[in-house]
């Protein structure tokens, strides 16, 4: 089936499967896909249908996943998403609200960021995880958009060298706005490519950009290009790849929760970062992939693992550095990003124009209060302590969407605001 704006590729039966989702995440470090982590995936969707979702390419994946794995599935079907007006096609929102597995294939995540956010496909695609159980996965740049936080590429790919020379180079293009609301992954950004090119520079800028920008303990979750983590209901995360065959890796990467100091030293605009703290500033899990998926990671805690090593990864005047380390000492913590719009926190006027932004919201103790930009970009702040109400007034900001933040008792809550 052919349209102006989506082509579907449809393979098995046309008559819609109701089955109950199993859930669970696949991601996928974006070369080959690997059998034993796509069987799982295709498991998880209970012999459903299943939704490959992506803004180039054909139907490579059809026949792959509905036959050559083993793995009985009512359908395979993959809409190439042709512009952003297939966001609205009655069609492709059918299928997405049928589906009982959506996989991501790899493309330019800008497309999917400019295409799918903030319109029905997105909100459907989290309807279902949410309500239905839907397995969810993607590979490279399906893989990149899963976290809470995300590379959105909105300027292209940045290599690890040019980030750590400068964070605030127009090419790191880190998000926060509501995306595709994956478990687990709410206070996480993902990179894939893992070991060609190596991003482990670059990802460690995404997270010294988010702590000093949100001031969020966010976590990485990375996989080499032959590795994929399945992720299951219970927050276990397994490593398929052909290890001892091949060196297929993936990395669990956080602030070290052992420091009183956590941030980075040095992370402004046109500067190299820095972000060293005795060469501790971060730890890092590695597990390797094999064919069973035997070495794990626990993203309940995300200081616990089997069959990996700890390291100690950071970053001097601009440069990675890594070495071995034993187990972590405490228990990790970090802002759970949560996109909750139940939470009492009200912001006023809205739209704005000029003057005081009014803020109220609920809780207590320390807040911090951040007015962004949608490039993640900073442009006022004020941190309260046990006060429920307060007020920013910045300077004069050019019409467009603008993002403020809450960070509250661990959590971070958002809320858009629109400046005419």
């Amino acid at each position: 089936m052919h349209g102006q704006v989506y082509t579907s590729y449809y393979t098995g039966n046309v008559n819609d499967t109701l089955v109950p989702g199993l859930g669970g995440v696949c991601m996928m470090g974006g070369a080959s896909e690997h059998d034993e982590a796509m069987k799982w995936f295709l498991r998880q969707c209970n012999g459903g249908d299943v939704l490959v979702l992506r803004a180039s390419g054909s139907n490579g994946y059809n026949n792959y996943l509905y036959s050559q794995l083993g793995i009985e599935v009512n359908s395979v079907e993959t809409i190439v998403c042709n512009s952003a007006q297939a966001s609205y096609d009655p069609y492709v929102l059918q299928k997405i609200s049928q589906a009982e597995g959506i996989w991501f294939a790899g493309g330019d995540q800008w497309d999917y960021v400019s295409y799918w956010r903030d319109t029905p496909v997105d909100s459907l695609i989290n309807q279902g995880i949410a309500e239905r159980q839907i397995v969810i996965g993607g590979t490279s740049a399906g893989m990149a958009i899963l976290g809470g936080f995300y590379f959105s590429a909105k300027n292209g790919t940045v290599t690890s060298g040019a980030a750590l020379a400068n964070p605030y180079t127009s090419k790191v293009t880190v998000d926060s706005n509501s995306f595709i609301r994956t478990p687990y992954l709410s206070n996480v950004i993902t990179d894939t490519h893992y070991d060609n090119p190596d991003r482990k520079g670059r990802q460690i800028t995404f997270l010294a950009r988010i702590y000093t920008d949100w001031g969020a303990e966010a976590r990485g979750i990375a996989c080499d290009e032959y590795t994929a983590l399945c992720i299951g209901t219970d927050g276990i995360a397994h490593a398929y790849g052909d290890y001892p065959d091949n060196d297929d890796n993936a990395w669990f990467i956080q602030t070290n929760c052992e420091l009183e100091t956590r941030g980075p030293e040095k992370c402004i605009n046109g500067s190299p970062l820095i972000w060293d703290q005795q060469q501790t500033a971060l730890k890092a899990y590695n597990i390797k992939g094999t064919n069973t998926g035997a070495n794990t990671f626990d993203l309940n805690t995300f200081g616990s693992g089997t069959g990996g090593d700890w390291y100690n990864w950071y970053v001097t005047n601009g440069v990675f550095n890594s070495s071995e380390s034993d187990r972590l000492h405490c228990q990790p913590s970090a802002l759970e990003d949560i996109k909750d719009e139940s939470f009492p926190f009200v912001v006023f006027p809205n739209p704005y124009h000029s003057g005081p932004i009014v803020i109220n919201y609920a809780g207590y103790g320390s807040a911090s209060i951040d007015l962004m930009d949608m490039q993640g970009r900073k442009i006022d702040a004020v941190t309260n302590s046990g006060v429920n109400t307060t007020t920013l007034t910045p300077a004069l900001m050019q019409p467009g969407v603008y993002i403020l933040s809450v960070a509250l008792d661990h959590k971070r809550y958002t809320r858009k605001i629109i400046v005419y």
